[in-house]
């Protein structure tokens, strides 16, 4: 009979050490094996070959080893990183090391809830090759470091346990969302070779570790411990009733809320009505909701998983953040945050994320480069990648102050110089940074910021202590950001010379925000300039160096947050050394972008008419003729800027459509996908059922039935084809940019 063990440190039974014969392991394929495995195990002492199965001890406290094969836990293995698991039992209980005894809790801690990075709950165990005998393994306590035994944990790994793991039934599933499609991807390619999928040109897959990395963006695309961990309540953060939310709420209800309501709602912590229920997993009874709830994930790793099932094959994931906006909600005392407001320091965090995704998504499939999310650092990897058929990942930056070269640096210090910015570009590309912004919304020690009017106005203000610089001089080119009213006109003073020192000392801003506003209350009261208005400034000499040199390394050149005037000697560079550049906010200066070999990105149409069926892509064929027109090749992907504060396609049904008109042929299920390979059921968010038609494309993963109600509305794949064949333009864009770069070098 065997004995039960509590785990103990440091006892021993002479009686255990003789060796005995054990039968054969059963068969696998190695540590990376076991991902949702249902098992159960048993340990023998290290020399000895007298095993014990782990079960729920007597009390059901903990777990203990003693147990016939009959009564060992049936155990589900969830893989939280390669090579790494967390045991959950079949009463849905976790096995968790609380001072060196296996405990049997119900619920784990977490970062994600601690918002402190060195948070580990004792649940994850490093599975590897046993010492001993290379058919079994032994248990690697990740928080300890210690070894697993039938008696206790040893701190040396010759007192390792030889554990064997045996196939079991009766094991809880582990919580997580479904993907609603089934089918397989095989790898495909278009008769005359281009490869197969649409691109999706900009992305921000981790804006929740932009913004301070707490809650002013809620949710995580992935967390090691699940979706109860990447997508919980926000209601910590957001506060009931969403009330806390102030940066979404003044997003999203700009329409309707002003700039002096939302400084009141800053003075008092919280805005003034309901915004929006908090519950995430499992019931989500609100968000995600790209096009309604700006501040919440929209992708999930299995939402991105869901779009690459719609042909998503490409996808630039440009870190992001904004270091006003943090300051803003943090100095108020609304919202905490987890890491500095530093927008480099966000882009550092995203980058390593990333690559975690891209970790965690392997271990799910069955070890390193088994995954479908790939990150590619040249177009010849992303073509294989896509000839593979799985997902090509570009790493990018989309922030303000790239580089940490402020207009005004912090402090007083010295603005950045040109070896700083080789430096920064040599770190960055070291890292796999293949796209680059060199200006996002505020100014910057490269040019101007991008002319986003109202509330960025006064952000602008709060990060440099410049007034307001627009003038209607303005060159006649098309422009994203840079163009409309000013709406504080009292806020403008134009300045000749753009590198002048600051007028206004805004340093106090990130301690004490709401006092430093109100301070500059006076220029909120003038009313606003209507007009066509731009930026008085464009590129400064160190962002002509910094483009010069994005050229030369063969980046990718994005260029749609350039202000006017900016845009305007960018291009001019542009044509001066024939490089091609990315467009992902749509600009394409009226079509010249695509005969530089550029790209740009489009949107399908939104509300169908009844009378005329097949308008809903009257905007893709436009666009390819344009690109057709200009020499480029004719295709043209999605830019949906999820996670980015630019919403996402509304509901054609219901109290909330976005149609003036009656909509016709509703998306029903089920439906298969453009290359017919997958079949699409209705999504599920938990608990909650999403319906496209009254919703909208709510996260990333409904981009399938995007597609799908194009297609209902009487748009023929061969009028799609152009979207299907993005990827292929993006490559051969990416293509073009590393090869002037080897030109521009002698190379």
């Amino acid at each position: 009979m065997l004995l039960t063990l509590t785990l103990a440190p440091g006892c021993t039974h002479e009686a255990d050490q003789q060796p005995v014969a054990r039968e054969a392991a059963p068969e696998h394929q190695g540590i990376y094996s076991f991902p949702n495995a249902c098992v159960t195990l048993d340990a023998a002492a290290a020399g000895t070959g007298r095993a014990s199965f782990l079960r729920v001890s007597d009390e059901g406290e903990g777990f203990a080893f003693g147990a016939t094969a009959d009564a060992a836990a049936p155990l589900t293995m969830r893989a939280t990183d390669l090579g790494t698991y967390l045991f959950y039992d079949s009463h849905e209980h976790y096995l968790v090391v609380e001072e060196r005894a296996l405990r049997r809790r119900d619920t784990i801690n977490s970062d994600a809830f601690t918002l402190d990075d060195t948070t580990l709950p004792g649940v994850q165990w490093a599975l590897e090759v046993s010492d001993e005998d290379p058919t079994r393994f032994q248990l690697r306590h990740l928080k300890t470091g210690a070894y697993l035994t039938p008696t206790g944990l040893s701190d040396e790994a010759a007192g390792a346990a030889v554990i064997t793991l045996y196939p079991a039934q009766g094991c809880a599933p582990y919580p997580e969302l479904t993907l609603d499609a089934e089918g397989e991807l095989p790898p495909t390619r278009f008769d005359d070779g281009s490869v197969y999928g649409f691109v999706d040109t900009h992305s921000h897959l981790f804006s929740n570790r932009g913004f301070g990395g707490a809650g002013i963006f809620h949710g995580a695309p992935f967390h090691p411990f699940g979706v109860p961990h990447a997508l919980p309540s926000c209601e910590m953060f957001h506060g009931e009733e969403g009330r806390k939310d102030l940066f979404g709420y003044g997003f999203d209800k700009s329409d309707t809320v002003s700039e002096l309501d939302m400084i009141t709602a800053f003075v008092n912590g919280r805005v003034p009505e309901f915004y929006h229920h908090t519950q995430g997993w499992p019931s989500f009874t609100d968000w995600p909701s790209a096009h309604f709830l700006s501040t919440h994930q929209t992708q999930y790793y299995l939402w991105l998983k869901r779009a690459y099932y719609a042909g998503l094959r490409l996808v630039v994931n440009h870190a992001t953040s904004n270091q006003i906006i943090c300051e803003l909600v943090a100095g108020s005392g609304a919202q905490p945050v987890r890491y500095s407001c530093n927008d480099m320091v966000a882009v550092d965090r995203t980058l390593e994320d990333t690559r975690a995704l891209e970790r965690y998504i392997d271990a799910q499939s069955g070890g390193p480069g088994t995954g479908w999310f790939r990150i590619v650092e040249s177009p010849q990897e992303a073509r294989a990648v896509i000839e593979e058929g799985k997902l090509a990942v570009v790493l990018g930056i989309e922030v303000s102050n790239l580089f940490d070269c402020f207009l005004v640096p912090p402090g007083g210090g010295e603005r950045c110089t040109e070896a700083q910015v080789l430096a920064n570009l040599e770190r960055y590309r070291a890292l796999g940074v293949r796209a680059i912004f060199p200006v996002h919304k505020f100014d910057n020690a490269f040019s101007a910021g991008d002319g986003h009017r109202e509330i960025i106005e006064l952000a602008n203000f709060a990060m440099t202590g410049h007034y307001s610089n627009f003038t209607d001089d303005c060159p006649d080119i098309p422009s994203a950001f840079d163009k409309g009213d000013v709406a504080f006109a009292e806020l403008n003073q134009p300045r000749e010379d753009y590198l002048a020192e600051p007028p206004v000392d805004m340093s106090g801003f990130a301690d004490d925000p709401i006092d430093v506003l109100l301070g500059q209350a006076r220029y909120l009261m003038g009313g606003s300039l209507h007009g066509d208005y731009c930026q008085n400034a464009g590129l400064t000499e160190l962002g002509e160096f910094l483009l010069i040199e994005l050229m030369k390394e063969g980046f990718i050149l994005e260029i749609d947050h350039l202000p006017r005037r900016s845009y305007q000697r960018a291009f001019e560079l542009l044509v001066e050394h024939d490089y091609p550049a990315a467009g992902t906010h749509g600009n394409n200066m009226r079509g010249e972008l695509y005969g530089l070999g550029g790209i740009s990105k489009m949107n399908l149409g939104r509300c169908s008419n009844p009378q005329s069926p097949g308008t809903l892509a009257d905007g893709l064929q436009e666009r390819v003729a344009l690109i057709e027109s200009h020499g480029g090749y004719p295709a043209e992907g999605f830019g949906f800027d999820l996670n980015g504060f630019a919403g996402a396609p509304g509901p054609r049904f219901g109290e909330h459509s976005v149609c003036d008109t009656p909509q016709e042929n509703p998306i029903t299920y089920p439906f298969t996908s453009y290359d017919g390979h997958v079949t699409f059921t209705r999504p599920r968010l938990g608990e909650r059922e999403v319906d496209f038609n009254t919703e909208g494309m709510v996260h990333l993963g409904l981009v399938a039935e995007l597609i799908e109600d194009v297609r209902n509305d009487g748009v023929s794949d061969a009028q799609l084809e152009p979207l299907f064949r993005s990827a292929e333009a993006y490559l051969r864009f990416w293509e073009r940019s590393e090869a002037r770069g080897a030109a521009l070098r002698g190379e």
